[in-house]
């Protein structure tokens, strides 16, 4: 019976699978023996070998799938020989003075010897996937090493806390109202700020690692979806301090503003996707709208862009305190809007949108989408939404004039006047 079992699994397979693994054992071959070429070093396995790796792996799958008995066993002769190449590689000594050994040799052929049981066994795409990741990370060797030199290890440190406050600390914390002044819990307090700080931490790196010195919009664009409020002072300092730059300063802020819309509808969508749908038409039409504006004066009144980015250098929006703090405004705000709409009914709301124009209207806006503020309806919860980025605009075209003495001029306060109309009129259309 096993006998015929084994036929049976080599015939069901099909050939299509073993052209496959013979084709992905000799791309990764080709990868692997011009890699070693480049750096000028003879290693075990290449073009031939690895497509001969994964044919002997694919086989001894076939032979005997469940359980893998063979593959295991070829793996472990595989295992051994490559020891003993390592073992004579040690006392070897290359070019460049240090011991003719490396990881890379054994692993690769480990790969190739894998790809013919993941490509009988998976998907096409599994096979595929683990070859061109194998690929790439063996190709990119000197641009991997360079990012890994450029990194600060304080980056590092930033992102293993991201990892904590996300994987770890998250499903920890129970998801039960703790207190009857809010129905919010503590699990989405901290979803909340991981939310926001997801988006602020992507920006980020690319705007450290990524983005080019110089690309005046695109970092202002990035400064946007790190926080529009933080973009709009250190674009109004810039102004003050350099005068040629301010049509760069301007159309940063219109721009910063307008990704304003967009990021917002990201955060919206992960508490109330309904919410988020609703909203969609108006938040990108204002987003579009805000971004015409930002391109049309720069195109209209910028000169050739100077050296020096637009933006300097932020913190890490990872950090304890940013955290803290943005985890006791949610609870606040979201207090607020309940014992508002509770006590001065729908008015009483949309001044309080008002209101929290004049900081970070996250928690606001996300209160809004958890939970809501009681028995209040969805129209009246998308014009507050709308209500408090108009808000946002008129105080970040006051924060723009203060902190650039002025500077930022008549152009910039009207942009932002036209951006809060718009969306103070879809407010109200809404609502």
């Amino acid at each position: 019976m096993k006998e015929v079992a084994t036929v049976a699994t080599l015939s069901d397979t099909g050939i299509l699978p073993w052209l496959l693994l013979v084709g992905l054992g000799f791309f990764f071959g080709v990868a692997y023996e011009d890699f070693n070429a480049r750096m000028g070093r003879r290693r075990p396995g290449g073009v031939r070998s690895f497509p001969l790796l994964s044919l002997a792996g694919g086989a001894l799958y076939a032979l005997e799938p469940r359980p893998p008995l063979l593959l295991g066993a070829g793996l472990v002769v595989l295992g051994g020989w490559l020891a003993l190449d390592y073992w004579r590689g040690m006392g070897e000594v290359g070019p460049d003075g240090m011991q003719n050994v490396g990881l890379m040799a054994p692993i690769s052929n480990v790969i190739a010897y894998l790809i013919g049981p993941v490509a009988l066994a998976g998907p096409f795409w599994m096979a595929i996937g683990l070859t061109v990741a194998a690929t790439l990370l063996l190709t990119a060797r000197e641009t991997l090493h360079a990012l890994a030199r450029g990194i600060d290890l304080a980056e590092i440190v930033s992102a293993g806390r991201f990892l904590l406050i996300t994987g770890l600390v998250l499903p920890l914390l129970p998801d039960k109202p703790v207190t009857t002044l809010t129905p919010i819990t503590p699990h989405e307090v901290w979803l909340a700020m991981v939310a926001v700080s997801s988006i602020s931490y992507a920006s980020y790196l690319l705007r450290r690692y990524v983005v080019p010195t110089g690309s005046a919009l695109l970092v202002a664009f990035l400064g946007g979806v790190y926080s529009s409020t933080v973009t709009t002072v250190v674009l109004a300092r810039r102004a003050r301090r350099e005068p040629g730059a301010l049509c760069e300063a301007q159309s940063g802020i219109v721009l910063a503003n307008a990704v304003m819309y967009p990021r917002l509808l990201v955060v919206i969508f992960l508490f109330d996707r309904p919410m988020a749908l609703a909203l969609t038409p108006w938040m990108i039409g204002l987003g579009l709208f805000g971004a015409a504006l930002a391109l049309g004066w720069y195109r209209l009144r910028a000169h050739p862009p100077p050296a020096a980015s637009p933006i300097g250098a932020v913190s890490n929006p990872l950090g304890l305190g940013t955290a803290a703090t943005f985890a006791v405004l949610f609870v606040v705000v979201s207090v607020l809007a309940a014992v508002t709409m509770r006590e001065f009914g729908t008015s009483g709301l949309y001044t309080l949108a008002g209101i929290v124009g004049v900081t970070d209207i996250n928690p606001f806006i996300i209160s809004l989408a958890a939970h809501g503020v009681g028995a209040t309806s969805e129209s009246v919860r998308l014009a507050a939404v709308l209500v408090a980025t108009g808000s946002n605009h008129v105080f970040h075209a006051i924060y723009a004039s203060a902190y650039s003495g002025g500077k930022t001029g008549f152009a910039l306060i009207a942009f932002m006047a036209l951006m809060a109309a718009a969306s103070l009129t879809a407010a109200v259309l809404i609502g």
